[in-house]
């Protein structure tokens, strides 16, 4: 077998990488940042409840909002949209309102299925929603949820008010607790319309995901 011998210049490299790994870690540049509290560097949200700074950021980002008092509004609303924009099929994947649904005769919903890939919208809960950003934090763990939430024209997300929370650290603390501190595999923090400038340098929205993302929030 043929041997190598390690040449003195990279022999003399490898022995200073040795030493440095040996001695104390290297001081941060700016240590008071590890004692600096994450809430205090952002932007203090001014005056006014959750559910108003969510709704504002989140059309900020480009999204629809629709509020709710009652499941027969989102009912009504719902149908008034697909009726607008003239909808054959909505898949839902959040169980519990799909059977809400079928049970109150809204026949262009069915239950979500990745086969019926025409679909012209798709619903989905959240895990979470984030006020400052206007997003949604969304897991692995909810039903398809790798696939429902991006892959249809139209992103349909039911929110509750006892979802939002103020930021994306409090979104994560929230998820640590619900799962005893085993995370789901995928967690992804979806902030309205999907955009990229990937060709061109040219803003274009609907191309990695959703071209239109609706929020209906459900006031209880």
């Amino acid at each position: 077998m043929q041997t190598f011998k390690t040449s003195k210049a990279k022999e003399n490299i490898l022995r200073k990488i040795r030493t440095a790994l040996q001695e104390d870690a290297i001081s941060l540049p700016f240590p008071e940042v590890e004692k600096t509290k994450i809430a205090s560097l952002f932007a203090t949200m001014n005056e006014g409840t959750m559910e108003e700074h969510f709704a504002a950021s989140f059309t900020n980002a480009g999204g629809h909002f629709v509020f709710c008092n009652t499941q027969e509004d989102l009912l009504a609303n719902l149908k008034l949209l697909a009726e607008s924009r003239g909808w054959t099929e909505v898949l839902c994947a959040h169980k519990p309102l799909f059977s809400y649904l079928v049970n109150n005769g809204v026949s262009f919903v069915r239950e979500f299925n990745p086969k019926h890939d025409h679909a012209q919208a798709c619903i989905t809960d959240c895990e979470t929603a984030i006020a400052r950003t206007g997003s949604f934090l969304l897991s692995s763990h909810q039903n398809h949820g790798r696939v429902a939430p991006v892959y249809f024209p139209v992103h349909i997300v039911v929110l509750q008010a006892h979802q939002i929370v103020a930021d994306i650290g409090d979104g994560l603390q929230f998820l640590k607790q619900k799962y005893n501190d085993q995370l789901p595999s995928m967690i992804n923090l979806n902030t309205g319309p999907s955009r990229t400038a990937d060709i061109e340098k040219t803003l274009v929205t609907g191309v990695h995901g959703p071209k239109e993302v609706f929020c209906f929030f459900l006031n209880q």
